[in-house]
């Protein structure tokens, strides 16, 4: 009933709004559906009223982190709808208002100050890529206001300041383990190479990568990078080639990666592929191809949710996929939609369990959140934790066909 000590009642207000989600324009005044925790709960709910509590969220719309932040902006939209639906949070209604930061750590600074100083967000969901979040966070940091970030530079979390910071995706030193993992045990090789994009989000990859691969009795054998908006990468493949590795990591996130796998089929490099949770999206199936054929990646359960086996997460999951799909013409969220509703989530049951939108409340709260369960995992936080997943929560996968399945 406690659901590892999460809060139903935000639970509640969480499946009670995907349900409203669900049923707007379907003519239906009220809805029952099944509350996490057992039970009913129904959507005919009074509507908020007085001053909205505003979020602010600063995403990339445009720019190279498109692919990733489209999905996101679309999640705020229907999570500030479906909330309000729902009878808001404290009975206020919530106003999420996003800022396009275009994949530029610049342009997010000014829609930092911009959500902090003129629209009086009490908290910031941001960002889309790692150098926006780094950016903001000193910024959040020194106003003491909290922000919840979707990305998985390890740096984020690891680096102070980290006090009014936490983060939903899965960080790259976690990541990095999994896939080193495969490579030493199931690919059972000794020497790879690595390709990684320069940004924030490649390099601290590639830097997990080299301090963990000896523990995995891995050498590597050639390191090579590339700029995000290079659109061929045969010079550092040949590179690579010519190291003579029995495996490549290919650290970024799209066009690069993709780029890369087509490549490599050009020079015929029949190595494995193995990639990171950066390209767990159908975008690099698109882009690659018939290259992508047997790519292996680590990747949040979201991507796959048959995967998932419990019962109170495979919920959550479910409902949050059947509400996007109603609201964006059936197209399925990817794990970057999932890293915004979750920070979302987390920011309301952090602000219902405080009874309060002060800052120091929403801290306390969030540094006191255990077993909150997502489609990512249980988030557990604490006043030096606030990444709050564990490698458990991730899935391998294999592209095969076009598609997804569990690698072995």
């Amino acid at each position: 009933m406690n659901l590892r000590k999460a809060s139903v009642l935000i639970m509640i207000l969480l499946l009670i709004a995907l349900a409203a989600g669900l049923t707007a324009g379907c003519g239906g005044d009220t809805t029952t559906t099944t509350a996490a925790g057992g039970g009913t709960a129904t959507t005919g709910t009074a509507a908020p009223s007085g001053d909205p509590i505003v979020l602010g969220a600063i995403v990339s719309a445009t720019g190279p982190n498109a692919a990733l932040g489209i999905q996101e902006v679309n999640v705020l939209k229907m999570m500030e709808t479906n909330l309000n639906a729902a009878g808001g949070v404290l009975g206020r209604p919530v106003k999420i208002v996003v800022e396009d930061d275009k994949s530029d750590a610049k342009e997010a600074v000014t829609a930092a100050n911009k959500l902090i100083g003129q629209d009086k967000a009490v908290a910031l969901i941001a960002a889309t890529g790692s150098a926006s979040t780094v950016a903001v966070k000193a910024i959040t940091a020194e106003k003491g206001l909290p922000q919840m970030a979707m990305v998985a530079a390890s740096v984020v979390t690891d680096a102070p300041p980290i006090d009014w910071l936490w983060r939903t995706a899965q960080k790259n030193s976690v990541v990095a383990k999994l896939a080193l993992k495969y490579v030493s045990e199931t690919l059972k090789v000794k020497k790879i190479a690595v390709l990684h994009d320069e940004n924030a989000f490649g390099a601290d990859g590639q830097k997990a990568i080299a301090a963990l691969a000896a523990d995995y009795g891995l050498e590597i054998v050639a390191t090579e990078s590339y700029k995000t908006d290079e659109t061929d990468l045969t010079a550092q493949l040949t590179k690579i080639k010519g190291a003579n590795p029995e495996a490549l990591i290919v650290w970024g996130t799209n066009p690069g990666p993709a780029i890369a796998a087509k490549n490599m089929k050009q020079l015929a490099m029949d190595i494995p592929y193995v990639g990171s949770h950066g390209i767990a999206n159908a975008k690099f199936i698109e882009l690659a191809g018939d290259a992508a054929e047997g790519v292996v990646f680590p990747a949040g359960a979201l991507l796959m949710p048959s995967s998932i086996t419990d019962a109170a997460r495979k919920k959550v999951t479910d409902d949050f996929i059947a509400a996007y799909k109603a609201a964006y013409n059936g197209e399925s969220p990817n794990p970057y939609a999932g890293y915004a509703f979750e920070a979302v989530s987390l920011l309301v049951n952090a602000i219902t369990k405080a009874g309060s939108t002060d800052a120091k409340a929403i801290q306390t709260a969030l540094n006191a959140t255990q077993g909150f369960v997502m489609p990512d995992g249980s988030f557990n936080y604490s006043a030096t934790d606030h990444d709050g997943l564990s490698p458990d929560d991730m899935i391998l996968v294999r592209i095969k066909g076009g598609t997804w399945e569990l690698a072995k």
